[in-house]
């Protein structure tokens, strides 16, 4: 039995994204492999905050340094304290969140990247974090031993822009949870529309951080001159509060869009499912994406789906979504207005995206990801 430590902190402190990605992977992880002894590190927890392990050959090892003193200590005053000081002796440590911390020089080392969005869509952070990422990013891929990406543009931007080996990177595509089905319960919809203030409105959905790279704005654009066409169509938008959020509100002032746009926050997992399949319609036309979770859990809630023709999303979205040029106003709106109007269109994709969502699964993820654990454990290198 190996030893393989999980840097789970990103599941106990992000409500994103990656936090969700950690989580799912870790739950299926313990469903499919009785092999190998997990250790789950989270930085900055108290005993008391952390859930029972998700399998009996999972513990926690816990640390009360938070993450931002841990990474003071790693990488501004370059103290090589290793990660298994917290741990204790591990075959493998996987980091889960960009950075790979100081390990002993027999811990094999897996890091997964979700995505370079801070180095092709420099907005996507702000000035400290960018700087922060620019400098532990590129030497931590560099140092590890293994990469994981979540797609196959992430592995093309680390080719190309770190120069990272290509044969150093697996490619491990997230899933969808089984949650994520189509609600049609009268009851339970309304129930959500109450609780989000949606009473009976007609909407499109967004769901993700608010920040310039979510593109939230021309979406705000397009429904404008909808609406001005007579288009009777409000804009949903749930996620927490990102980087240069007034960038997206002087946009609803300025169109006159202040009542027709729902800024809604972070909405309830349990809430979900219901949110999209009460959707007309999911639009995620993001400048950049590492995946692109909405994308998939709107097909599987049965909701069409507009995607970006940039980054991952093509890969995702599929033939299941209409892609569109996120810069272009017009194509947005006119793929729009496709979805409200053409009910042929939305019946294919709908029935194309149940298709699409079902490719992906959490259990094939962690059954690809305990392979690499294997092989990397079972290399001839290893001792």
């Amino acid at each position: 039995m190996h030893r393989i430590a999980l840097d789970y902190t990103p599941a106990l402190k992000q409500t994103g994204g990656i936090g969700r990605y950690v989580r799912e992977l870790t739950g299926a992880l313990a469903s499919i492999d009785t092999s190998n002894a997990y250790r789950l590190f989270a930085a900055g927890a108290k005993s008391a905050e952390l859930p029972e392990p998700p399998g009996e050959n999972f513990s926690w090892n816990s640390t009360r340094i938070t993450s931002k003193w841990l990474a003071r200590l790693w990488h501004r005053a370059g103290i090589p304290l290793p990660v298994e000081t917290f741990t204790g002796p591990v075959d493998l440590y996987h980091a889960t969140d960009f950075v790979l911390p100081p390990t002993r020089s027999r811990t094999r080392t897996l890091l997964t990247v979700h995505d370079l969005s801070f180095v092709r869509v420099p907005s996507a952070a702000s000035p400290p974090l960018k700087a922060y990422l620019d400098a532990v990013v590129p030497p931590s891929v560099e140092a590890a031993e293994r990469i994981l990406a979540d797609s196959e543009a992430t592995k093309a931007d680390l080719i190309e822009l770190y120069r990272t080996r290509e044969d150093k990177i697996t490619v491990l595509y997230s899933g969808v949870n089984r949650r994520f089905r189509r609600e049609n319960d009268p009851e339970a919809l309304q129930r959500v529309r109450l609780k989000y203030g949606l009473a009976s409105v007609s909407y499109i959905l967004s769901v993700g951080t608010v920040q310039p790279r979510k593109n939230f704005s021309r979406v705000v654009e397009a429904l404008s001159i909808l609406r001005q066409s007579g288009q009777d169509l409000h804009y949903v938008i749930a996620g927490g509060s990102g980087w240069l959020q007034d960038e997206l509100r002087e946009t609803i002032t300025r169109t006159g869009m202040n009542d027709y746009v729902h800024l809604i926050g972070l909405v309830a997992d349990r809430d979900l499912p219901a949110l999209y399949s009460g959707a007309r319609m999911l639009a995620m036309v993001s400048l950049y994406e590492g995946f692109g979770l909405p994308v998939l859990e709107a097909m599987a809630c049965g909701t069409p789906v507009i995607t970006s023709s940039l980054s991952s999303l093509p890969e995702v979205g599929g033939r299941a979504a209409l892609l569109v040029d996120p810069h272009d106003i017009e194509a947005i709106r006119d793929a729009i207005l496709k979805l409200q109007t053409d009910a042929l269109s939305r019946k294919q994709l709908i029935k194309a995206g149940y298709r699409q969502a079902q490719r992906f699964s959490w259990e094939r993820a962690a059954r690809e990801l305990k392979s690499i654990y294997d092989e990397i454990l079972d290399d001839e290198g290893f001792l």
